[in-house]
């Protein structure tokens, strides 16, 4: 499905092991559907990282990144400022989300880019 955002905004995270039943859980049934509820967010996508071999220059490698995050969430946005907006500030704090699965969190990272 093409993009129909001019902006992507991507949060990746890992969670601790005990706890990814319940964070894949919760982003699924509650957080997801409380985000996309926010004026300016166009879709959201859900991604588990997974080992990646590839051919390059006519040889396969297998590529590494053992250091990034093994969940991403792509969220399709129409600015920038829709992730400051206080209708997406009180989504981020609603449900099981900011007590039960945010402090099990780790390796976050968050970025926005802009479609060329």
């Amino acid at each position: 499905m093409p993009s129909q955002g001019r902006y992507l905004f991507i949060a990746a995270m890992d969670v601790e092991p005990a706890k990814e039943a319940l964070f894949n859980e919760v982003y699924d049934q509650e957080h997801v559907p409380s985000l996309i509820k926010v004026p300016g967010l166009i879709s959201v996508a859900r991604f588990r990282r997974e080992p990646l071999t590839m051919s390059i220059g006519g040889e396969l490698k297998t590529i590494d990144l053992t250091d990034e995050p093994r969940y991403t969430a792509l969220y399709e946005v129409e600015g920038p400022d829709v992730m400051s907006t206080a209708a997406w500030g009180k989504a981020v704090e609603e449900g099981r989300w900011p007590a039960q699965v945010r402090p099990y969190t780790k390796n976050r990272k968050h970025t926005l880019w802009r479609r060329l």
